[in-house]
């Protein structure tokens, strides 16, 4: 099979196109290398076609002998989404619909969407599934939430959207990001033997590796129409729902020396969701999740002891979506629709920029 894939030079897509390599098919890459200068600790993925566009640009022509997408391209956060809600909505959801649309014209018959676990929103302290009504509170979740409806309107019998509700990621990738719990609370832990929580962490979350993502895609690619077809899945496994403080008494366990402190002024989240994941264990016996916190959090220290991480590069823009992009819109080297405007071979992007660290709590 001949797949393309969307932001695959991205924190998941790096991990992505490597899996779908290994399954046996081919893969063309899609991305417009917005974070070009942010590698840490790996090597890139080479020996495939690239088409260096925008999402918003693909043409019928970039489509040719491609039979099916894993879309991840997009506005990646909740802060990100608060920042630049218009364009997150101009993302996520018009030009998600837009290719979808292409590419069903172009003979594309199988489209996997990379939505969000966040859909669900204010979800509160029940259980919810995918027959759950969705709650989202945000730009982000209601970009996702857009695009998923949307794109049902497309599926018929010459063209399959199939939607990943994916947990809150985390695990170690080239493109590395610092803004999503795990991530981000081991390596503070390692930087500075602080685990520090920004709220008061009685919020719950699902969380999912990005290796375990990857075979939920490849699951999802591979699998018979009939099972897929419109459909949604969460992408987790149930056991693996946390409250946050959960999640720092994990890696405070794995980090010699951490202690888990709460910064002033913490307080409750209001982005809440316990998810039951038994639907693509039941339905996609191809995907067989092998990460579990603690897994991961040794992984991340692990990795952050074999490159060195400093709290320079943790504190710092490069490794921060959203620091990142403002310093590249401070710059101007993007506008705030996210288009370059100058090369990144133009610029010098280093650590010295401070985050909005309010926002780097339990980022999904």
């Amino acid at each position: 099979m001949r797949v393309m894939v969307t932001g695959h030079r991205g924190y998941i897509g790096t991990v992505l196109v490597d899996r779908i390599k290994q399954a046996g098919h081919a893969v063309v890459g899609v991305d417009t290398e917005l974070y070009e200068d942010c590698t840490f600790g790996g090597k890139k993925e080479v020996g495939i076609a690239t088409i260096n566009k925008d999402i918003r640009e693909l043409s019928p022509a970039d489509l040719e002998g491609i039979e099916a997408i894993a879309h991840l391209a997009g506005i990646c956060n909740d802060p990100l989404g608060d920042l630049l809600p218009e364009t997150t909505y101009d993302i996520n959801h018009a030009a998600t619909v837009r290719l979808a649309k292409i590419a069903k014209t172009s003979g594309v018959r199988r489209f996997v969407f990379s939505s969000s676990c966040s859909v669900y929103g204010a979800a509160g302290q029940d259980w919810i599934d995918e027959r759950s009504v969705p709650n989202p509170i945000t730009p982000y979740g209601l970009s996702k939430w857009r695009a998923e409806l949307d794109l049902r309107k497309l599926a018929d019998d010459r063209f399959s959207p199939v939607f990943l509700r994916s947990a809150t990621a985390y695990g170690f990738s080239p493109r590395i990001r610092f803004d999503l719990v795990l991530n981000n609370l081991t390596a503070h832990a390692f930087t500075s033997g602080k685990v520090l929580l920004k709220s008061d962490g009685m919020s719950w979350r699902p969380i999912v590796h990005i290796e375990d993502i990857g075979r939920a895609f490849v699951a999802a690619l591979e699998a018979p129409v009939d099972t897929v077809h419109n459909e949604i899945f969460n992408v987790g496994i149930t056991t693996e729902n946390y409250r946050i403080r959960e999640i720092a008494e994990i890696v405070e366990e794995t980090v010699p020396g951490s202690r888990v402190e709460f910064a002033a002024g913490a307080g409750p989240d209001k982005r809440t969701y316990r998810v039951d994941c038994s639907k693509i264990s039941r339905l996609l016996p191809k995907f067989r999740p092998q990460w579990t916190a603690r897994r991961g959090a040794r992984e991340l220290y692990n990795r952050y002891s074999e490159h060195g991480l400093l709290l320079e590069d943790f504190e710092g823009a490069r490794y921060q979506r959203l620091a990142y992009l403002q310093s590249l819109m401070a710059r101007g080297a993007i506008d705030e629709n996210l288009r370059w405007v100058v090369s990144i071979g133009n610029l010098d992007i280093g650590s010295d920029q401070s985050p909005n660290t309010a926002l780097l709590d339990d980022i999904s």
